[in-house]
């Protein structure tokens, strides 16, 4: 009996209070990515703080890129579950194999003309290297990519936060929208209330 303060007392350590990690020498304070402003597509900005109590899915898109034809699947994720709480938010960016070339004018008239894009999306930025957004800088530092922080690796990578703005998953370019790893982690966010 008498080893159960002391159990409590290294699981509490362990696991740390009201959101810090401690016990290893080097707390630190869990960081969500919302926080802060992004100018929009249309020039507007964007609260990303806003976005805190609904599910989000932050992906970086690209016009001529093999996996464009996500757009697709992606505005059809934002039409069925919407309604429930999920925002897809659209970050263009040109750096991998330039190929998100246009302007945002550009960027905007292919979404919507090609895939009826109705999702919100951001101005042209950069997600990886030294100049890189700092939604992105809190993604990749707090999303593990088999198991290690890591950049962004491709165009339409995709990060699931959560109500509780905290990084759930990470989802390299091949997971596709429809598909059912996506589907059931964006369905198990949404039900939690």
């Amino acid at each position: 009996m008498k080893a159960l303060p002391f159990v409590a007392a290294a699981v509490a350590l362990a696991v740390g209070f009201n959101g810090v990690q401690v016990g290893n020498g080097q707390e630190k304070a869990v960081t969500t990515p919302l926080t802060g402003k992004m100018k929009g597509i249309d020039g507007k900005d964007i609260d990303l703080a806003a976005l805190k109590g609904k599910v989000v899915l932050v992906v970086n898109v690209a016009s001529r890129c093999g996996y464009t034809n996500q757009y697709k699947g992606l505005q059809e994720l934002y039409d069925q579950f919407g309604k429930d709480g999920l925002v897809v938010l659209g970050v263009p960016s040109n750096q991998f194999g330039a190929q998100e070339p246009g302007t945002e004018e550009d960027i905007q008239k292919f979404c919507t003309t090609n895939y009826k894009v109705t999702f919100p999306m951001t101005a042209k930025v950069d997600v990886k290297g030294p100049t890189k957004v700092d939604l992105y800088k809190t993604l990749t530092a707090t999303a593990p990519a088999d198991g290690k922080s890591a950049e962004v690796g491709w165009n339409f990578e995709k990060f699931l936060i959560g109500r509780d703005g905290r990084v759930i998953a990470r989802f390299r370019s091949a997971v596709a929208p429809e598909s059912n790893e996506l589907q059931a982690a964006i369905r198990a966010e949404l039900a939690k209330k």
